[in-house]
Formats: structure tokens, C-alpha cells, sequence
């Protein structure tokens, strides 16, 4: 397989002067610079824009596929979704999507305030009105909900290796039983269209607190909404997490399924970084598992009848 081109400053600058008529005589133009050194194919054009460039051609897939969705999704949430100006191939079957900048910080930046909850349940309540099979019929693919159970086991194990680093009480876990989450099982008929990437970094918040975009569509499935509640989870704290779905009008089984989904991850991920199986930043990923783990009001998880509905 061809390994796919670096793209440089001069790469990017070219391509960003062709599609913004900008410094026609090769000099001049926007000011060009990566998001964040370890994000070579994500680019700041300017103040006002960012270019996102495929690094293979599963990413081009869903890069494409990205443009469309947003426009499906856009009229249905309350927050703001971007916008391509531009889109096209930066290298032979490569895609590139110039968008427009939503303000705002990030969710590892600023807190969400009350009114921002309500802006993240007009989110998810705005994607479950999404006809799944419209989605589906741009690409979008379905996803099988996770073995809660399966989960567990694999994060009770990585916990008693976080808790001999010091790292954090294993003894935490045993609040989630087998039989609990045998109840926390994702109920039959319950899929919608999802996200399923949300983090920190993709939730765009305002100062004040508000909610004002949401960054990032290409891991959209039709699948399981807790999934959606556990990436809130990590991003804003499992509180106002969990305030928000149920403002959206999820019951309390997908509320503590997306929670305990965010806590298992989050014991798996950074034990995984500290054994030296994947990278990224230590100090965000001890802020993931705090945030998941933040206690709710809904923590007693025998409580779930059996018959109690889904969504």
C-alpha cells in the first residue's frame, strides 16, 4: 500500500490559496499552523477557518460521508454543526474539507452551566429525531450496543493495575455487579443516530457556559444513545452528563448504562496509556476518568425494574 504524503505548511498553503483566492501571486494568504503538534493533518486557515485533511482513504469515506450527514443533522440540534466552504481531494484519493470556525472554547476548557445542559439535551433529544434509515442511506453504519458485562471484566482488571500505580480504588468498581449490568443491558428497538465520538474536544462551550457547537461527525453510527451519554460523560462530568439526557427524556437504564460505559472506559484507557499500549496525554486522561467517575443521584443500580421502558 502507498504511503500517504505529510502535509506540510507549504502544501496546505497552496491548497488554502486556491480555494480562497487569497495571495494570487503565490505569496501572502492566511496565516497556516496545525491545530496541535500531534495533529498533522488538522489545520488552523486563519481566524475564521480549518482545514481537515484525510490521512488514508478509509478516512476520505468518512470525511465525505461527514459533509452530507451535517446537513441532515443541522436543522434537528440546537447547537451549531460546521459548515464546509470547500471540499475536494488534497491528494490522489485523499479528501479535505475546508470549514468554517465555530466559536468558542473546548469542553476541557470551560465548564457547561445550566443553560449549557439544556443546549447538550436539545443535542440529543434533535438526534433521535433523525430517521435512522435516512442516515443509513448516506453510509452512516449501524453498530451492535457493547457487552456491558464484557466491559466490566476487562476494567476490573485494569483497575487493580491502576491501583497498585496508585492510581485509583479498585474497590470503585465493585459498585457495578454482574446482575447490574445484566440490567443495564441496551434495550431491543432503542438505536438512533449518534455521534459516537463525542469528547472535550469536540464540545465546543462558551464562557458563559453554553453549549455552541459540536465538532466532528465522522464516527456517526445508528446505534446505542448511551454510547452519546458516556462521551458526555468524559467531556462535561457524568452530572451534567446525565442531567442532559434525562432532560432529553432518557429513563434511568441508558442514563446509568452510558454512565458505567464512560467509567469502565476511562479505567481501560488510561491503564492502557500507563503500560504503554497507546498514547496521548496522561494529565487529560486522569481527567476523563475523574469526570466519569463524579458521583449522580442515580447511582443504585438494583433499583432498575425489569420492565422499566428504555428512551
Amino acid at each position: 500500500m502507498t504511503q500517504a504524503p505529510t502535509p506540510t505548511a507549504d502544501t496546505v498553503r497552496r491548497l488554502v490559496r486556491s480555494l480562497l483566492k487569497e495571495g494570487g501571486d503565490g505569496t501572502g494568504g492566511p496565516d497556516v499552523r496545525p491545530v496541535t503538534e500531534d495533529r498533522e493533518h488538522t489545520w488552523w486557515v486563519g481566524s475564521r477557518h480549518v482545514l481537515r485533511l484525510a490521512p488514508d482513504r478509509e478516512a476520505s469515506v468518512r470525511r465525505r460521508r461527514e459533509l452530507r450527514l451535517r446537513e441532515l443533522v443541522r436543522p434537528q440540534v440546537p447547537v451549531a454543526v460546521p459548515t464546509s466552504v470547500a471540499h475536494g481531494d488534497w491528494a490522489p484519493g485523499l479528501a479535505y474539507t475546508l470549514d468554517t470556525r465555530v466559536p468558542g472554547g473546548t469542553a476541557d476548557e470551560h465548564d457547561v452551566s445550566a443553560v449549557g445542559e439544556a443546549d447538550l439535551a436539545g443535542l440529543l433529544s434533535g438526534l433521535r429525531t433523525v430517521p435512522a434509515r435516512q442516515a443509513e442511506a448516506l453510509g452512516v453504519p449501524r453498530t451492535a450496543p457493547r457487552s456491558l458485562e464484557a466491559l466490566r471484566r476487562m476494567a476490573v482488571h485494569a483497575a487493580e493495575r491502576l491501583a497498585a500505580a496508585d492510581e485509583f480504588d479498585a474497590a470503585r468498581l465493585h459498585q457495578l455487579t454482574p446482575p447490574g449490568a445484566a440490567q443495564l443491558t441496551a434495550q431491543p428497538g432503542s438505536a438512533v443516530l449518534t455521534h459516537h465520538g463525542l469528547t472535550g474536544a469536540h464540545v465546543l462551550v462558551s464562557a458563559d457556559g453554553r453549549v455552541r457547537g459540536i465538532l466532528d461527525w465522522t464516527a456517526a453510527s445508528v446505534g446505542d444513545p448511551a454510547e452519546d451519554i458516556a462521551g458526555l460523560a468524559v467531556a462535561v462530568g457524568s452530572p451534567p452528563a446525565v442531567r442532559a439526557a434525562t432532560l432529553a427524556g432518557y429513563g434511568a437504564r441508558p442514563c446509568l448504562r452510558g454512565l458505567w460505559l464512560a467509567r469502565c472506559d476511562t479505567v481501560i484507557r488510561l491503564t492502557d496509556r500507563l503500560e504503554g499500549r497507546t498514547t496521548g496525554s496522561l494529565p487529560l486522561l486522569r481527567t476523563q476518568l475523574r469526570r466519569a467517575w463524579e458521583p449522580i443521584l442515580l447511582e443504585r443500580v438494583t433499583d432498575l425494574q425489569e420492565d422499566e421502558p428504555g428512551p
